[in-house]
């Protein structure tokens, strides 16, 4: 399927991919408790599911510093080791509890420059099943404007499906 893929996908042929890939991720997590373990296959299977995807991983709530992300399972370059809540879209994303899509890293306040390749990115909360937040799924793009309403949508309905 990821063959099928090229950069001028339009948003019902990429909804189809998420939907396809949402399928598949439930499939391989089907019965597989352990929260690392999703994580993984969660940020491995997106990764190789999208060529804008550049960068793909979780910022796992620290239990034993308030208001801090320390690097979880990902796909990519090093990412940063730890981000406190309101810095850089990350560390915003875990603050308002909301999905940021930034189509433009370079003139968002307070960036938080892990890789300098890095264009774009979205970054969308994930809760466990009482609705308290355990970590943050951040995707970053080479690409300015990678990321839209598509991909909030379905990440959001992954997140939910695999960690709520």
């Amino acid at each position: 399927m990821a063959e099928a893929f090229n950069e001028t996908v339009l948003p019902p042929e990429k909804a189809a991919r998420y939907a396809a890939v949402a399928e598949e991720i439930a499939a391989v997590l089907d019965g597989e408790p352990n929260r690392v373990a999703r994580m993984a296959t969660v940020a491995s299977m997106l990764a190789n599911s999208f060529e804008h995807y550049f960068w793909t991983g979780f910022y796992v709530v620290d239990p034993d510093k308030a208001a801090e992300l320390v690097v979880g399972p990902y796909q990519g370059s090093l990412g940063c080791m730890r981000i406190a809540f309101g810095r850089g879209v990350c560390g915003a994303a875990a603050a308002t509890r909301q999905t940021q899509v930034v189509e433009n890293v370079h003139a968002f306040p307070g960036h938080i420059a892990c890789d300098g390749r890095s264009a774009s990115e979205i970054v969308a909360p994930v809760f466990d099943p009482a609705g308290e937040l355990i970590a943050v799924f951040d995707v970053d793009s080479d690409r300015l404007a990678a990321f839209d309403g598509v991909d909030r949508e379905w990440l959001e309905r992954i997140l939910s499906a695999t960690f709520s």
